[in-house]
């Protein structure tokens, strides 16, 4: 590739032809403000922040839309430069709610900090606020649109990497709005409540909905008894929250923390996550035995569930009938482990950790309750768990190893594996191809479906059976195997679907991602305890074992069906 050779502040420097002066001034070591910019997402140039000043140009130039010239001279530190980007900030806070104390992203909020940076300490210009009413109508996101800045960012992630189209423009000039599509509230549009929106958003104008209030309150209830299970990616983003690395904190050392914060039982997402593997690596092989609906889906992501009911009603055969890693912990708890810890299932208060927003619209959709009861009472995310920690002034990090509660707590390498794109496939091949020829894997690693590549496919020969399989995180990659399907043209036998950027490493529940770098460092985290574990096949787990001779009998039974599996039905809207 050519080089362009261009000055910036004096400093001369050479850059790939059609680089923008952004790139080119960081490279030069200039920063250069953004709000609108996404380095995950095509160029907006909306708002206008990232000015700069180009010899023979009358005008400032975006930075980040503008590509450098070969001589080009680029002055980004100006007196003209700053004025204009303080003007456009005290503009755009002109229209913002000044109730930074009390704002969810008080302290990681983009506007927040380059209105320090840039030491916009009073406005000139005079505060209209827009006093609209917050959309508390999901039960996993809410929006507050008297804080959004019209950087576009979320639209461009629903509309362009999720392609559910959920958010849009309305109105013009000073009136426009980022609304929800078809209806007034989030819950009436095609939301699938993945909260890629809230990691896209540079401010406090989308969030999770939060529920530590009510765990507190119920922490504090003598007469509840509660039940934790958390999920494989939370302990990454916890670690990283306390300034380690990804891997640092081990999930031994999570299990004394939360029992310090009000847990009574501390188990395991993954040890329902071999369950799964159990119930969902056999369905698969009654399908391809005899005849079944294929390609089989992975069910394990609410989002992507959603996703299928909405924009693909006519094929849910497709989906795998069971239920995810959370519900069937959720259904087993008030029963197996209610039933072997001698504890009344009223008392039970189950609580799931997890890094998904759209876990806390799964928990509360009417299917959820075959055990009698509400199968999870109630789901945290990793951001709202990591608040529980600061408030309660527990590290983590500084613990000892605590163990897991019995009967719920062991899990394998496998199962551990269900937080990163691939990890359910892999984990359920690693089964599956056991099941089918007898013979114990060598090599347990599929590297074929691993990584971040967005859609990742692989064919396998198992003594002359050839079993297609593929792998896609992020809806958009999801409708491409789906359109196949709907055309009849799937190659597959088997696909996993994850909606979120990396899998469940990149959830709307996680502290905010903002590149795929850092999930990617997460992903290897994933890889790195799978190796580590000492049993890493689901069937190997010496939990489900008993689980099956003692309460369920067999894979595919009777109970495992009242229990583990359920329907999905045709949804146009939340209802």
């Amino acid at each position: 590739m050519s080089e362009t050779t261009v000055m910036i502040n004096g400093i001369k420097i050479s850059v790939p032809a059609g680089t923008s002066i952004l790139h080119a001034a960081q490279k030069a070591g200039f920063k250069i403000p953004t709000l609108c910019y996404h380095p995950d997402q095509e160029i907006k140039a909306n708002c206008r922040i990232c000015v700069v000043e180009v010899e023979g140009q009358k005008n400032l130039m975006p930075s980040c839309a503008t590509a450098v010239s070969e001589g080009m001279v680029i002055k980004t530190t100006t007196a003209r430069v700053l004025e204009a980007r303080r003007t456009i900030l005290e503009l755009m806070m002109a229209h913002h709610p000044q109730d930074c104390l009390q704002c969810v992203r008080n302290g990681s909020c983009e506007l927040q900090e380059l209105a320090g940076e840039y030491d916009v300490r009073y406005n000139r210009f005079p505060q209209e606020d827009a006093h609209l009413p917050l959309d508390y109508s999901t039960p996993s996101i809410v929006r507050d649109p008297n804080k959004c800045i019209l950087c576009g960012r979320c639209i461009e992630l629903c509309t362009s990497k999720q392609t559910v189209n959920a958010l849009g423009l309305a109105h013009r000039g000073f009136d426009t709005q980022v609304v929800p599509s078809i209806g007034q509230e989030l819950f009436e549009s095609p939301c699938v409540m993945c909260g890629q929106c809230i990691h896209a958003c540079p401010v406090g104008a989308i969030d999770g909905r939060e529920q530590i209030s009510e765990f507190l309150a119920a922490a504090s209830d003598p007469n509840k008894v509660i039940v934790t299970q958390i999920a494989p990616a939370v302990r990454l983003a916890v670690a990283e929250a306390f300034g380690s690395e990804s891997g640092q904190l081990s999930m031994e050392q999570l299990v004394g923390a939360l029992r310090m914060i009000g847990f009574d039982h501390v188990l395991h997402t993954n040890f329902a996550a071999d369950l799964t593997i159990m119930e969902e690596g056999y369905e698969l092989l009654e399908r391809i035995s005899n005849g079944g609906t294929l390609p089989m889906f992975t069910s394990c992501c609410p989002a992507w569930v959603r996703f299928a009911e909405v924009f693909y009603p006519d094929f849910l055969e497709h989906l795998s009938t069971c239920k995810s890693p959370q519900q069937m912990f959720g259904a087993l708890v008030k029963t197996y482990w209610a039933e072997k810890m001698g504890i009344s299932p009223v008392k039970i208060f189950s609580v799931s950790i997890m890094p998904c927003t759209a876990k806390k619209y799964e928990a509360v959709r009417p299917e959820m309750g075959d055990s009698g009861y509400s199968d999870v009472d109630m789901v945290l995310t990793t951001k709202e768990i990591i608040r529980l920690f600061q408030m309660t002034g527990v590290n983590p990090l500084k613990l000892d190893a605590a163990e897991f509660d019995p009967w719920m707590g062991e899990y394998t390498g496998s199962g551990v594996l269900f937080g990163a794109s691939g990890g359910v496939m892999e984990a359920a091949l690693r089964t599956v191809y056991e099941e089918m020829t007898g013979r114990s894997l060598v090599k347990l690693e599929f590297n074929e479906v691993r990584g971040m590549e967005g859609l990742k496919e692989a064919a396998l020969d198992w003594d002359g059976t050839i079993v297609r399989v593929a792998v896609a995180h992020t809806l958009s990659n999801a409708r491409v195997l789906m359109d196949q399907v709907a055309a009849g043209k799937s190659p597959y036998q088997f696909i996993e679907v994850m909606a979120c950027p990396g899998g469940c490493i990149g959830g709307g529940g996680q502290p905010l991602t903002r590149t795929n770098e850092q999930r990617a460092k997460r992903m290897e985290a994933i890889y790195d305890e799978d190796r580590s574990r000492a049993v890493r096949k689901s069937h190997d787990n010496r939990e489900i074992k008993i689980l099956y001779n003692d309460y369920l009998h067999e894979i595919l039974g009777h109970k495992s069906h009242e229990l583990l599996h359920t329907k999905y039905t045709i949804k146009r809207k939340n209802i």
